[in-house]
């Protein structure tokens, strides 16, 4: 693509780079000049505009984010139409945005012209949910450019496996009340899930066991009364007794660390910090959301969520945070 100063009568075809005003009518940037246009420059005796003229081989700014937006949507994304070189993606309904982060920094290695700009991995989205933007910056760019790397399906959603949940709360001789029971169904409605069982044991391991062996939802949520201290602690132990699996205890999310992770013949299971009591985001949410959309974290998953994982300080922390100044 050539940009620049050119005369009127060669400017034919060219793409106008700033809106330029004749008498009452304007010429918008971004336009291509037709016959129409040259002869009403010419009367209004404007010599030279500033603009660009493509190449062989190039493609103009809608042509390209359009392929290009093509090239990246997978499973669970729309596109929009491109309008001033950019194309929107769009989460077709409620689940988690899964990217190809290498096929996506390699993109935006080529020509510092084709940019895609995404939410972060994992992100929990709604239907309509805007996932990523593909902007071409320039108003054309070379079309071996974009040839030059695989990007199919760098961009989808991961829709919820689950439908349905259990929540097991431990209660220490008084009701828990219903503080985590709204929290977990605000959270897991989300994900177009819902909190059908909830069921109220003593605090203790083998009252816990029986509960979690008689489980009918399809993912298991456990609230203790007292925090998980401990892997071999009461809720990871009653799991265990109840022929299940802890496969994560702790992660470096605050407020979050005193979650635990696990299975149950075949069902997921999350012991829930006691921060989950409270809407506010905390490391439960991402666990949770990974969870249903059927992409577990492993232990190395849990372990890189420390960085960015000083989240929101809360209010009723016991021991809040030292504020520095």
């Amino acid at each position: 693509m050539k940009f620049g100063t050119i005369p009127v009568a060669q400017a034919q075809g060219a793409i106008l780079a700033h809106g330029t005003q004749i008498g009452s009518r304007r010429l918008p940037k971004g336009r291509l000049l037709d016959a129409a246009d040259i002869a009403a420059l010419q009367t209004a005796g404007i010599a030279e505009v500033i603009a660009a003229t493509l190449d062989p081989g190039d493609l103009d700014e809608n042509a390209a984010a359009a392929k290009l937006a093509h090239a990246l949507a997978g499973n669970g994304v729309t596109i929009s139409t491109a309008a001033t070189g950019r194309v929107n993606l769009f989460a077709d309904a409620a689940g988690i945005v899964n990217l190809d982060i290498g096929a996506i920094n390699r993109v935006n290695a080529v020509n510092p012209m084709i940019t895609v700009a995404t939410l972060p991995q994992y992100t929990r989205v709604a239907a309509g949910n805007m996932v990523a933007t593909i902007k071409i910056i320039s108003y054309a760019v070379p079309g071996d450019d974009l040839a030059k790397v695989a990007t199919a399906d760098a961009v989808s959603l991961l829709r919820p496996l689950y439908r349905t949940a259990t929540l097991i709360e431990t209660s220490l001789g008084k009701d828990p009340g219903t503080k985590g029971q709204k929290s977990l169904a605000k959270r897991l409605s989300r994900l177009d899930m819902v909190l059908d069982e909830i069921v109220t044991v003593s605090h203790d391991t083998n009252a816990l066991s029986r509960a979690l062996q008689a489980v009918a939802g399809d993912v298991v949520f456990i609230l203790t009364a007292s925090a998980t201290s401990d892997v071999n602690d009461i809720g990871p132990a009653a799991l265990r007794t109840a022929g299940g699996n802890v496969t994560q205890f702790g992660m470096p999310v605050d407020p979050g660390n005193l979650l635990f992770l696990g299975d149950l013949h075949g069902k997921p299971v999350i012991g829930l910090p006691g921060c989950a009591r409270s809407p506010a985001l905390n490391g439960a949410d991402w666990v949770l959301e990974r969870v249903i959309c059927g992409r577990p974290p492993s232990s190395a998953d849990v372990a890189a969520m420390g960085v960015g994982g000083l989240l929101k300080e809360m209010p009723d922390r016991p021991q809040p945070r030292r504020s520095m100044t």
